[in-house]
């Protein structure tokens, strides 16, 4: 599959080993529940807390140990945030490139890279009003922008 503003073509990926629950797994599965739930009461996001799990916890894989991926543990105890992880990681950019503009208003390499990434959140708006996990009436303020962060 092609790349959304190039010709290029994407990474090709490979492929994850057997879901089977190894012997030296530490935690139970109740366990990790606690360990996603605590973590997204904290504030973190669905990447942050299977990064932490990971390195610090030794949990190799959720999905492989509970069955359900940490999105989803999220989703059933009501901790998600109002707009989907990969919008606000979109909009954070928007903020910093809209912010280095502001000191360098010559740099029409980063006026494209905004008005690129402003049309990628344009796309995501439209896929999200259709799926229902925003307002069909919400609307994208870029001159308001820092607010979808709090």
């Amino acid at each position: 599959m092609a790349k959304m503003h190039s010709r290029a073509r994407g990474k090709s990926g490979s492929t994850k080993p057997i879901k089977k629950i190894p012997s030296w797994a530490p935690y139970k599965e109740k366990d990790v529940e606690k360990l996603v739930v605590k973590f997204a009461k904290a504030g973190k996001n669905n990447a942050e807390i299977g990064l932490l799990l990971r390195d610090s916890y030794g949990v190799h894989n959720v999905k492989a140990l509970i069955g359900k991926n940490v999105s989803a543990i999220v989703q059933e105890n009501h901790l998600q945030k109002k707009l989907p992880e990969d919008m606000l990681a979109l909009i954070k950019k928007m903020i910093l490139v809209k912010q280095h503009l502001g000191k360098n208003k010559q740099d029409k390499t980063a006026l494209r890279g905004y008005q690129l990434t402003n049309s990628k959140v344009n796309r995501l708006v439209k896929y999200y009003k259709r799926s229902g996990k925003i307002a069909p009436d919400w609307k994208l303020d870029t001159d308001k922008l820092k607010m979808y962060l709090e």
